[in-house]
């Protein structure tokens, strides 16, 4: 900026000072026409200000004393040995308000966003009893029973389809939906204190993406290998609560349990 411009000139607004005219603010000793090389000045971290060489105008210099208006407090209440860096906070803590945004975070501490990939595997499911999971046309509940020759074709082939981010963490496994039909997937809801496995309709479409924190959520599992070849399917939005099938006797309906619940099965064998 020219020696010769007093910016102190445009800045005082004050009642007392008399309006200048539009000759006096175009006057040549205000409106170099040299070209200058910009100029930047660190106020704070990741906040800088640049003086711009774009040649003054009358209604630059408008905008400016526009704005020096509309500070609170004003200027002219600053001390006039401020330095520059000093001057320079003066102004911003003016002009620059602090906005805090409230994010809204998952209770495993982050929120994250799941977006289903091109992958997508069919298998049959049976437990440790090698009872198979099969599927009543009309239900919306899934049964263990233990199929005997010629009744193989009634087991239900789930198509998995992964999700990435596939490992969260390391102890996360892979996140997954189970279909058991086109629109037709396992979710999981929370009735009272316990978690219920149902078979619910839902466009693929709407399936696309998934965030943990949202009740869409409740579709995806996190699948875990146990053991060889060994499956184990954790509800993604219940954390602690699995897949399971009951050890006593058949026909029992397929559910979810907690690590602590006896007489449930919650590994599986996938066969393709």
């Amino acid at each position: 900026m020219s020696s010769d411009c007093n910016l102190s000139d445009a800045l005082d607004s004050s009642p007392d000072s008399s309006p200048r005219s539009s000759q006096d603010i175009s006057d040549p000793c205000c409106c170099d026409m040299q070209d200058i090389e910009d100029q930047t000045f660190r106020l704070d971290d990741g906040l800088d200000l640049q003086i711009s060489t774009n040649r003054r105008t009358l209604q630059g210099v408008a905008n400016l004393v526009l704005a020096v208006n509309r500070m609170k407090p004003p200027l002219a209440l600053c001390s006039p040995d401020l330095s520059e860096g000093e001057l320079c906070s003066a102004i911003m803590d003016c002009v620059v308000e602090e906005t805090i945004a409230e994010t809204t975070i998952s209770a495993t501490g982050q929120q994250r966003t799941f977006y289903r990939a091109n992958s997508v595997n069919e298998y049959s499911i049976c437990d440790l009893s090698q009872k198979d999971i099969i599927h009543q046309s009309g239900e919306f509940k899934l049964q263990a029973i233990t199929l005997k020759g010629g009744y193989q074709d009634r087991r239900v082939y789930f198509k998995m389809s992964r999700y990435f981010p596939f490992r969260v963490c390391h102890d996360d496994g892979e996140s997954v939906l189970l279909s058991v039909a086109k629109n037709l997937h396992l979710s999981c809801t929370m009735i009272e204190d316990a978690v219920v496995l149902n078979l619910e309709e839902c466009s693929e479409q709407d399936l696309t993406q998934i965030k943990d924190n949202e009740n869409m959520a409740r579709y995806l599992f996190f699948r875990r290998n146990s053991g060889v070849s060994m499956n184990t399917f954790e509800s993604l939005k219940y954390r602690g609560w699995f897949i399971s099938t009951s050890s006593q006797p058949e026909n029992q309906t397929v559910e979810m349990c907690t690590v602590d619940a006896t007489c449930r099965h919650r590994e599986f064998k996938l066969n393709t």
